[in-house]
């Protein structure tokens, strides 16, 4: 599957989905040579979106992209009903796939997840689902469990984004068992050399959407088998990661973005006096970094 940017989603000044710009970002990064796009996420604070919201964005992206590339849009939701319906419209939209996390907000057993994921497969018994392990914002999905899931005939990858290579091996080893031929993407990419070299089919990553050009190029250079150079690009790019890190997320990623030239809005998470000190730090620190990695190529070409 390749390099499939976690999306950011453009504002406008009123707090409104930024179409234009949405079309733009799309645009630029197929034009980065990514191989598909994965709107909605974290990264997309879909969270702050209103069900009407996320298909608009659904509805942008998908014709932005024209067909050039698979969209695959994040329709995790805190309930059942509300996943079906957004996976749905996500269906009915022309989209490509789906990728969903367990239920967010309260813990669910694995039970739960397990009856959740079922569900969902089964009311698009004919739409490609992508299984999204996140612990930071939901229960981790056990390799028990992705075991038995991924036998569902319409289960058809997985991202993981741990951040951690012995859950990815094991969750690789478990598809391997259940006999079914799943894609394995990782989902935090300081890993991303590491997972290709493990078998994994590429990434979902909030960077895939600020450096596509760094992500693209460390996937060719392993495809090609020049693996001392696509580790060298690797490291080379770490040190902005733990900078966007460095201040609330998504902010830093946006911020990266923003120096980029996009326009991208204001924050949907109000931050403290003191946390607006620490992320005006930040950003002079990201803006160094990122024209020491890029140089002239900091500005997107569009």
């Amino acid at each position: 599957m390749g390099v499939c940017p976690a999306m950011a989603t453009p504002f406008a000044a009123s707090g409104e989905v930024n179409e234009a710009e949405m079309r733009r970002y799309v645009n630029w990064l197929i034009k980065q040579g990514v191989h598909g796009l994965f709107p909605l996420g974290s990264m997309g604070e879909f969270i702050h979106l209103e069900t009407e919201e996320k298909i608009h964005v659904m509805k942008i992206v998908a014709d932005a992209a024209g067909g050039r590339v698979p969209v695959l849009p994040g329709t995790s939701e805190s309930s059942t009903d509300k996943c079906i319906k957004l996976t749905r419209a996500a269906r009915d939209i022309g989209c490509q796939g789906a990728v969903i996390s367990p239920p967010y907000y309260y813990p669910g057993s694995q039970g739960i997840i397990e009856s959740h994921f079922k569900a969902v497969a089964k009311a698009l018994p004919d739409f490609p689902i992508v299984l999204y392990n996140i612990p930071l914002f939901s229960t981790p999905i056990t390799y028990d469990l992705f075991e038995r899931v991924s036998r569902l005939d319409n289960i058809v990858a997985l991202k993981d984004s741990s951040g951690s290579m012995v859950d990815l091996l094991h969750f690789m080893d478990k598809m391997r068992i259940s006999g079914k031929d799943l894609s394995i993407l990782v989902g935090r990419e300081e890993m991303f050399l590491a997972a290709l070299s493990m078998g994994s089919n590429g990434t979902m990553t909030a960077s895939s959407g600020i450096i596509p050009e760094i992500m693209v190029e460390i996937y060719d250079l392993f495809q090609a088998g020049n693996f001392s150079k696509a580790l060298r690009v690797q490291f080379s790019m770490l040190n902005l990661v733990r900078a966007m890190f460095s201040v609330p997320f998504p902010l830093g990623f946006k911020a990266a973005l923003a120096f980029r030239g996009f326009n991208l809005g204001g924050p949907k998470q109000r931050l403290s006096d003191a946390e607006e000190h620490k992320f005006t730090e930040g950003r002079g620190r990201i803006y160094r970094i990122l024209q020491e990695l890029l140089g002239d190529r900091l500005a997107a070409d569009i």
